[in-house]
């Protein structure tokens, strides 16, 4: 009996595109469904950049319904102001899923590197070629897609290991976000 799949979500956080994409997973296969990215107003002030984000991310949740969403981790950046402003963005990353109450999955830029290509050193061309590979009526138009769907696809692979169970399982019973639930 085959398993029904799993729509899955993963979103590659940024202050001028974020991009996202969907795939469905029923545990062996995968397939792309859609993929694409929000971006914001560079001229406009910071809090209205973030507003754009968080909406624009809720259209496509509200769009494609996952069960499940996966966002990068963000990394240090030499410039710190840079880092705070990625960090800002990656806030409304989790935030616009959270709200619908979905399980979000955070996963560190080499996890999903060494997911997909086998090397949490790879590069963004070699991230690109194994998404083209492992999905291969993906279309996407740049990097930012690409690596959303990289983090979908790790997500996929990770999201039965028995802590990512044990995580979803304390999201459902509502202790992950203070005994509240959606």
């Amino acid at each position: 009996m085959e398993k029904e799949p799993i729509r899955i979500m993963g979103i590659d956080p940024g202050l001028r595109r974020s991009g996202w994409g969907v795939i469905e997973s029923d545990g062996v296969r995968l397939a792309y469904v859609a993929s694409g990215y929000v971006s914001s107003t560079s001229d406009e002030m910071l809090a209205y950049r973030l507003r754009e984000i968080f909406e624009g991310l809720s259209g496509v949740l509200a769009s494609f319904k996952p069960f499940e969403v996966a966002v990068e981790e963000t990394f240090v950046n030499t410039n710190a102001k840079d880092t705070l402003k990625l960090g800002q963005a990656r806030g409304m990353a989790l935030l616009a899923p959270a709200l619908r109450g979905l399980y979000v999955a955070e996963y560190p830029p080499n996890l999903i590197k060494k997911a997909v290509v086998g090397s949490g050193h790879a590069g963004k061309k070699q991230v690109q070629l194994m998404v083209s590979m492992l999905l291969p009526k993906a279309k996407f138009n740049n990097a930012d897609e690409a690596d959303a769907l990289a983090i979908a696809i790790c997500h996929a692979h990770h999201r039965s290991t028995p802590e990512s169970r044990m995580a979803r399982a304390a999201r459902l019973a509502g202790t992950q976000t203070g005994g509240r639930r959606k």
